[in-house]
């Protein structure tokens, strides 16, 4: 398999990912002003392709009066007979009120391709979301794909990290089951978020914490994220 069509395999599964913000499950309201979720946390987590190590995410989110601000961090390289034939970076930081993205910064190289999104708060009411591409303005309480927040279960729309893009999505309860958490399986809760381009399955504790995620990428291929 080439480089090249390797990489187009995982792009558009990365995309969407790449959007992840930390995740906790609990009982979800409609957006608003009243912040839902933990105030801080870390979240490092080993990324898997078919379960074999292709690198990581790490996620920090911490509060300062009343805004929280979520980094994270993404290194992905893929490798096919010990050549690299696939590499991601990502980086990205989000300040939130209440259950509202007021502030967003990412920078991606997909592989040799960048990508750059900007958003600011305009108004009370708007984001401002500005790419390489121009700046549109969304209305109302948007949200980015933060699974820390257990809001995001109420949202039809979700804006992309990565490309700026303000994607319809489905939020259901998609049944249980167990999850590694370090090694050890562990009872958990899964969660689909249905995209245009993949599910997103993400896993919870029955205490309410962030455990993992799989999505399923062209070629049959399972990629994971699994707590260290």
């Amino acid at each position: 398999m080439s480089k090249q069509t390797h990489g187009m395999r995982l792009r558009a599964a990365l995309t969407a990912l790449a959007a992840l913000s930390a995740g906790v499950a609990g009982a979800a309201g409609p957006a608003t002003a009243a912040a839902a979720g933990p105030s801080g946390g870390e979240w490092d987590f080993r990324v898997l392709l078919d379960d074999s190590p292709i690198g990581e995410h790490r996620f920090a989110l911490a509060t300062t009066g009343n805004e929280r601000k979520l980094t994270s961090e993404a290194r992905f390289a893929v490798k096919l007979l010990g050549v690299t034939v696939y590499r991601y970076q990502h980086n990205a930081t989000e300040t939130w009120r209440g259950d509202c993205l007021k502030r967003l910064s990412s920078k991606t190289d997909d592989d040799g391709t960048p990508e750059k999104v900007n958003a600011e708060a305009a108004g009370d009411n708007a984001l401002a979301v500005t790419t390489p591409k121009g700046t549109q303005s969304l209305e109302g309480c948007v949200m980015s794909f933060a699974y820390w927040n257990p809001a995001i279960r109420t949202q039809d729309k979700l804006l992309n990290a990565q490309s700026g893009k303000f994607e319809a999505v489905q939020v259901s309860r998609a049944g249980s089951g167990t999850v590694e958490v370090r090694g050890q399986p562990v009872a958990a809760t899964r969660w689909r978020i249905a995209t245009d381009a993949q599910p997103i399955d993400v896993w919870y504790s029955q205490q309410g914490d962030w455990l993992g995620l799989d999505s399923m990428v062209s070629g049959n291929r399972k990629l994971s994220y699994r707590l260290k």
